[in-house]
């Protein structure tokens, strides 16, 4: 597992990367030996922001995390993600079973979660036509419509697009790529 770590506006001490990478390394049993943990570290508002991401044969782990103490939060990740993973463990197993050679994830390491997994179901489904439009129109309609993301077919580059709202009051574009 190869831990990368990108600092904006934060000041990270040899310390603490150290602590992260040793704390993240504790993920590594789960995972094949090739798989790459970007964590980001910032100040937010007065505090310290703590993301982390891991990208597994397809699947993504992200956790976030806000504290005044870096060293506290990097703790959170760690239990996050762990959690993710054996929440999601069963789903994992079944989604890749068909897979003889599976270098990305290593099932037999997960522990089982505590808890009975909540069901993932669908609540409501919703229809519309994609109107082209440009990302400055989607972000305006999304507004209007007083939502936190908006699905619309980008005019310059004739793709389904989502913007939405991040955090900080500023806008996130995904783009698809098919």
């Amino acid at each position: 597992m190869k831990v990368i770590i990108t600092t904006k506006n934060f000041n990270a001490s040899d310390h603490l990367k150290g602590v992260i990478e040793k704390k993240l390394e504790k993920l590594g049993k789960y995972f094949s030996r090739d798989i790459v943990v970007n964590v980001i570290l910032s100040t937010e508002r007065g505090k310290q922001k703590i993301e982390a991401t891991i990208n597994a044969r397809g699947m993504i782990f992200r956790a976030e995390e806000h504290a005044s103490d870096a060293y506290e939060a990097v703790d959170r990740i760690v239990e996050k993600l762990s959690s993710q993973m054996s929440r999601f463990k069963k789903k994992l197993q079944d989604k890749h079973k068909d897979v003889k050679d599976n270098k990305g994830l290593s099932f037999a390491d997960i522990p089982e979660y505590e808890e009975s997994p909540e069901e993932i179901r669908v609540v409501k489904t919703k229809k519309f036509d994609l109107v082209p439009m440009t990302t400055e129109e989607a972000i305006m309609q999304m507004e209007l419509l007083q939502h936190n993301f908006f699905v619309f077919l980008n005019m310059e580059s004739d793709r389904i697009n989502v913007v939405y709202k991040r955090n900080n009051d500023d806008y996130g574009l995904l783009e698809t790529s098919y």
